[in-house]
């Protein structure tokens, strides 16, 4: 099978010429391939070169007018940016591995071998790029058939191939969710036998493939993969802890695995941000720890949110994701993502809804987002009474927004005027001050302006014997 007419990158021109001129064996190979013939949009080329994959690299590029070329000689490798396109030359290789460690013992080998050593079939397919074949598809494991029946299957035997380099097992995974494949029975079954080698991998590796899966279309998919294979205990037993249904007297509360990822789903088709589909799966986190059962209420998990909002920089901490701006912002929308709830089922005061915008500040249209999210009652008329009412808070929200501008925001009285007016030092009077016109403003005793705040400043300041 030929398909040059969709090799039209100048690119896999000059690589032809220069291959087809030096009589090498060239091909482009892997990713870029698979989705090639997926019709996927892909920016990163890898092509093979039985040879030295540096000195072809430094040829094209030369004819391409790159004058940047990045070279890794230990890895055999190198690489530039042309136009729009990541592009990666490497010489073929075989590998053979340690047990105790995932990078391979590398030598010179042939296409095949460098076909072989490929995590899937679907990323061992490979185009000539020599002139007398150019196009043409090197398949010798079948990967177009698994590519059109959306099968992930392996090389060579999967037992090998996941205990050779066990972060193959995260992407099986991530794969099979992004694409919507199977990964066939003698895979998963590897991959279920070998979970605990993902204990050679660094956190940092892991989560760079566990966030490619949140990021996919149905992230629910990869995670029921990951339970279901073990993966997910390896790396996050918080998650799967949340699993299970306990019954008591005929009460019983709802799995909350499977509620988390419905609420990731949920939240997945309105927003790429990876950082609140991380709030999503971490909104319950909190759970099983805060879990009691009374004979008169059944279930309850007082205070999950204020518990998981803890959990969150512990957890962020162990699986290597960012300690900063991002985490603190899954942090407050964890524990913050009962407020509108509660709003919902009670009388929608301003009060209320000025302490949720100040504390939410410019986060409060994602914190919504997430508790609209969170509604997942198997009951139809449930749903639609609790969306109707989150529309009255949404509106509520707005209207005190306009009318209070308290989003964000700091008392119009600052310390500094406190202490010039009544000449004092800092003492801890100023602060009652200040926390007391907060309070007020967001009670609505008075407006959100400086000339209220002033008089209750003096008011204030005189009841503290405070004098101007």
């Amino acid at each position: 099978m030929n398909y040059k007419e969709k090799l039209k990158h100048p690119v896999f021109k000059v690589t032809r010429d220069i291959i087809t001129e030096e009589n090498l064996e060239s091909y482009v190979i892997g990713g870029y391939v698979r989705d090639l013939l997926l019709d996927r949009p892909s920016k990163d080329i890898d092509i093979v070169v039985v040879g030295s994959g540096l000195d072809l690299a430094e040829k094209v590029a030369k004819k391409l007018r790159v004058k940047k070329v990045s070279r890794f000689k230990s890895f055999g490798t190198a690489h530039f940016v042309y136009k729009d396109l990541d592009i990666e030359f490497v010489g073929a290789r075989k590998e053979s591995y340690n047990r105790d460690s995932r990078k391979p013992i590398v030598e010179d080998g042939t296409l095949e071998e460098d076909q072989q050593r490929r995590d899937f079939t679907i990323n061992a397919l490979a185009l000539s790029l020599h002139a007398d074949n150019f196009g043409e598809l090197i398949d010798p494991f079948d990967g177009l058939v698994d590519l059109e029946k959306g099968i992930i299957r392996t090389p060579l035997d999967p037992e090998t191939t996941y205990s050779d380099d066990p972060l193959r097992m995260l992407r099986a995974i991530r794969f099979a969710t992004q694409l919507d494949f199977k990964i066939e029975n003698k895979s998963l079954n590897a991959i279920k036998e070998n979970a605990e080698r993902l204990s050679i991998i660094s956190a940092e590796r892991i989560v760079d493939e566990l966030n490619k899966i949140i990021l996919s279309n149905s992230p629910s998919r990869g995670f029921k993969l990951l339970n279901a294979t073990n993966l997910l205990q390896q790396f996050f037993p918080e998650m799967v802890n949340l699993g299970g249904i306990e019954t008591i007297n005929g009460h019983s509360h709802k799995d909350n695995f499977y509620h988390t990822l419905e609420v990731l789903d949920n939240i997945s088709e309105h927003t790429d941000n990876l950082w609140l589909r991380w709030a999503a799966i971490m909104h319950d986190i909190a759970k099983p720890p805060t879990k009691r059962y009374n004979k008169k209420t059944g279930w309850t998990f007082h205070g999950h949110e204020d518990l998981g909002a803890k959990m969150v920089p512990k957890i962020f901490r162990r699986m290597k994701l960012p300690m900063d701006a991002k985490m603190k912002y899954v942090q407050k929308l964890v524990r913050l993502h009962l407020r509108p709830i509660a709003l919902v089922k009670g009388d929608v005061t301003d009060s209320a809804i000025r302490r949720l915008l100040n504390e939410a500040g410019d986060d409060i249209d994602d914190l919504m987002l997430l508790c609209n999210a969170d509604i997942t009652s198997k009951n139809d008329f449930k749903v639609k009474r609790y969306r109707n009412n989150f529309k009255r808070v949404e509106e509520k929200l707005r209207t005190v927004e306009e009318k209070d501008n308290v989003r964000n925001f700091q008392p119009p009285i600052d310390g500094k005027i406190i202490m010039d007016t009544f000449g004092i030092e800092p003492c801890s009077e100023i602060g009652t001050i200040k926390k007391s016109i907060k309070e007020a403003i967001l009670e609505g005793q008075i407006k959100n302006d400086y000339d209220e705040a002033f008089e209750m400043m003096l008011k204030l300041g005189a009841d503290l014997g405070l004098k101007r």
